[in-house]
């Protein structure tokens, strides 16, 4: 780092006797006039920092894992060109680890009455609002040996938003969608469809779908073909309490839920249906309502960036009064909470009633892969309680989900990986059924 003021003198004058410098920076200008003099003269060259005019430009928004682009325009208004080093000051969480250092600091030549720009690369490691800090700019002169240094507030704010790694699912349950709702030869008929169109008999068909009338009209057989009711209401439901919080791998078990929702919106809004979300632990984090099917998912996912899980316990009491408010009418009530016995049996099973006697409940819960690895573990006395610990969890949760079931809930329990297409299929099997 260079130095500045007397100390960049003094490391200059290095080699005069100590004995002629030691006692005043007086003597030693006395002693050394033309260095002193270039010294003043480098100082008045290099450009002054407060003068200069700093906007930005670029990214507003990434998802987690990609890159953004934060352009920085210096604008030189004095007579004097500048040489600078600039520091472009983030939260540490915008970098990936070590490689702040290299992203945010440059190095900047400004012609005087020009502007040049630079670019700090950004590479978020969490959801959320990361808003820039200073701008340190250190304007040399032409010798360096001074320097001027000052401080600018550029402010900007890059939004982070939930990755949806589970978009990569959406096509396969597109395709299962499409044959619900009457456009392959896979048809189904149950209390929640509606009549779609007639076609020809082929073998295989259910004979309960001829249509008689129809038949008698024309040479072939006809056959009617259902589709699932459309323009039905879910209530996405995030558990954002302090059983959101703990860590399943890299991630909080909150990340894996806000994934499984976006491919469930997702895929309900192709389908015709109405998305809502609600963030709820004592109080309403989030609430997106009424947006339109190619609104929806841009919303979902705005909502989302900034939820971080709260180290509260669940009001069930309380979370079960808001979305019975926010869905009025019959709905798809999807929960994406915890399995574990305390928070289900003391919180929310004393209020369900109040839900499924509405709505259509939906309960997803994040599993631990670990879990099940400790259940298979054989070989050491460790091993082995280890192993009977994981199987007493295991039995715990799935008790906790017969509960459940018992009330008339659907559950979905599942690894992280796995939660977001499991979820996605519950839904098409309720919407198979005529659940809806």
């Amino acid at each position: 780092m260079a130095l500045t003021g007397r100390a960049a003198l003094l490391a200059a004058l290095g080699s005069v006797p100590i004995g002629i410098w030691e006692p005043s920076l007086t003597g030693i200008l006395a002693v050394n006039v033309p260095l002193a003099a270039a010294c003043a003269c480098d100082f008045a060259l290099a450009a002054p920092v407060r003068r200069l005019r700093l906007s930005r430009s670029g990214d507003t928004s990434t998802r987690l894992g990609d890159a953004a682009d934060v352009m920085l325009t210096v604008t030189n208004p004095s007579a004097r060109p500048l040489r600078a080093h600039l520091r472009d000051a983030w939260p540490p969480s915008s970098w990936l680890p070590g490689a702040e250092t290299a992203a945010s600091r440059h190095r900047v030549t400004v012609p005087a009455g020009e502007r040049r720009r630079v670019t700090t690369r950004l590479r978020p490691t969490r959801r959320g609002d990361h808003r820039s800090d200073r701008v340190t700019i250190r304007s040399y002169g032409p010798l360096g040996l001074f320097t001027r240094q000052g401080t600018h507030r550029v402010p900007w704010t890059v939004r982070v938003l939930p990755p949806f790694a589970s978009r990569k699912h959406l096509p396969s349950k597109l395709s299962r969608l499409r044959e619900l709702d009457g456009r392959t030869s896979v048809l189904t008929r149950g209390e929640g469809t509606e009549f779609d169109s007639l076609r020809e008999y082929v073998p295989g068909d259910d004979t309960r779908s001829i249509d008689w009338r129809a038949t008698a009209r024309q040479t072939g057989v006809a056959v009617r073909t259902w589709r699932p009711e459309r323009d039905r209401h879910i209530l996405l439901v995030l558990d954002t309490g302090r059983t959101s919080a703990g860590r399943v791998g890299d991630a909080p078990r909150l990340d894996a839920s806000m994934d499984a929702a976006l491919l469930l919106a997702a895929l309900a809004s192709r389908a015709g249906d109405r998305v809502d979300l609600l963030a709820y632990d004592r109080r309403v984090r989030a609430l997106v309502q009424g947006r339109t099917a190619g609104d929806v998912l841009p919303s979902l996912v705005n909502a989302m960036a900034t939820l971080e899980a709260e180290l509260v316990e669940t009001d069930a009491r309380g979370l079960t009064a808001t979305a019975l408010r926010s869905a009025p009418r019959r709905s798809l009530v999807v929960l994406l909470t915890t399995l574990d016995a305390a928070p289900v049996e003391e919180g929310l099973l004393p209020v369900l009633p109040q839900l499924t006697q509405r709505h259509t409940v939906l309960l997803a819960s994040v599993a631990d892969p670990q879990i099940a690895r400790m259940a298979r573990a054989r070989g050491t006395t460790d091993a082995v309680y280890e192993a009977a610990a994981a199987a007493q969890a295991q039995s715990e949760r799935e008790r906790t989900a017969d509960q459940l079931r018992r009330h008339g809930v659907t559950v979905v329990d599942a690894t992280p990986d796995n939660l977001a297409p499991a979820l996605a299929d519950a839904y098409l099997e309720l919407k198979a059924a005529g659940r809806l």
